[in-house]
């Protein structure tokens, strides 16, 4: 799990998510944590429009802030470390919460941990654990055992600083849902869901764009699409080809040969610029003063759609903030389209080099956001809600029509 500069939901555990690519997006550290403020526990209402009869499970999983444990959280928001394992994986205990039904509601409690709230419908998720932490579902590997199981997550930190809570795409588009919390003054914010009609439309989009992208897309033997997969994932498992984003990137290449690509990643710090030129296979930046920061490698699909490899973004004040926005420029396509980053994805066209999955996904949110790859939060466009001393967390499990 990458470790953002910007304060969110960081799992800020790497071995939390082992076995799942999911972490490489996990949003920044959580702040310094200044005086005790926000509560130990923050309600969660759990409510299911679904419209599914099927049974629901839910899981509390992640990280205690105060031991370093990883764990899980009964429905009453006390914390349980998992217990040892060796390298060899065995299943997890079952600690599985009953989830309301279609029309029900359920109330839980959100310990100070960095993690996730899993929720699965029809049937439980299968877990497993090793010395390394807890193995993460994978349905991007054909033998994961939740494979066929319908099922998604959102993310969540909360620590003596507030609550970051995020729905997310980055592994996948799954079961809908949305998020938010009641803030201290009583006000209601909410973020991630589709707009009437998008879940559908989504797939619809995805399917019909040329260039493999419908191979992102999985069901189950009875026809029931269950997700499709991240454009990162689909690379690195032969749904998309290899290829994908070589005639995108070879045009940003002989762009910036002859011109300079302006990078301001900071919007509280916009006088702070670096400038990149294209010399061979090398993408050298300097700044202002014309002095040599870093340079990137000529990325490959796998680099641009998991925002590492030649995009490795490390928790530094440079290089990282950096490769951040190169990568949202890469997935949202925007290089082409002017000469300084971030850009507005607006600006973009739709290329079959780029992260058309992104693209889809942003065009049917009801507020535009999602977190559709590892720094999709460049620009302000991920869903996240926040507060420094929240009364409620809000967790729906949308329609899927």
């Amino acid at each position: 799990m990458k470790v953002r500069q910007k304060a969110m939901t960081a799992l800020a555990v790497t071995a939390i998510l082992a076995g799942s690519a999911a972490g490489a997006h996990l949003l920044a550290s959580p702040p310094v944590q200044a005086a005790a403020s926000a509560p130990d526990t923050v309600p969660l209402l759990l409510k299911n429009r679904s419209g599914l009869g099927e049974r629901v499970y839910v899981y509390v999983l992640g990280t205690s802030l105060s031991t370093g444990r990883q764990g899980y959280a009964d429905a009453k928001g006390v914390f349980h470390p998992w217990p040892a394992a060796g390298a060899t994986p065995v299943p997890a205990p079952d600690v599985a919460i009953a989830g309301p039904g279609h029309g029900h509601s359920l109330m839980l409690k959100l310990p100070k941990l960095s993690g996730r709230v899993y929720f699965s419908y029809g049937r439980k998720l299968d877990f497993r654990l090793t010395g390394d932490g807890l193995v993460q579902p994978a349905p991007q590997n054909p033998s994961d055992p939740n494979r066929d199981t319908l099922f998604n997550w959102a993310e969540y930190t909360l620590n003596d600083s507030g609550l970051w809570l995020n729905s997310t795409q980055v592994d996948m588009v799954s079961a809908p849902y949305a998020v938010g919390l009641m803030r201290s003054d009583g006000s209601v914010v909410r973020t991630g869901r589709l707009e009437p009609g998008g879940y559908h439309a989504f797939f619809e989009d995805l399917r019909s764009r040329p260039g493999g992208w419908r191979g992102l897309v999985q069901t189950r033997s009875d026809g029931t699409v269950l997700r499709a997969l991240s454009p990162g994932h689909g690379v690195t498992s032969g749904a998309l080809p290899a290829d994908i984003t070589d005639d995108y990137v070879n045009r940003v290449w002989e762009k910036y040969t002859g011109s300079t690509l302006t990078v301001a990643p900071f919007s509280d710090r916009p006088q702070v610029k670096y400038h990149g030129r294209v010399s061979g296979d090398t993408m050298n930046f300097t700044d202002d003063s014309g002095q040599f920061v870093t340079a990137f490698k000529k990325p490959d699909a796998d680099s641009v759609f998991n925002c590492h490899k030649h995009l490795d973004a490390p928790n530094d004040p440079v290089r990282g903030p950096i490769s951040r926005t190169l990568c949202a420029g890469y997935n949202r396509g925007t290089l082409l389209d002017g000469n300084v980053e971030p850009d507005s994805p607006s600006a973009a066209t739709a290329e079959t080099g780029t992260n058309l999955y992104a693209r889809n996904l942003h065009a049917h949110m009801a507020d535009g956001k999602a977190y559709a790859f590892a720094f999709d939060d460049v620009g302000h466009q991920e869903p996240l809600v926040h507060d420094a001393d929240p009364r409620r967390a809000y967790l729906t499990l949308d329609p899927f029509s």
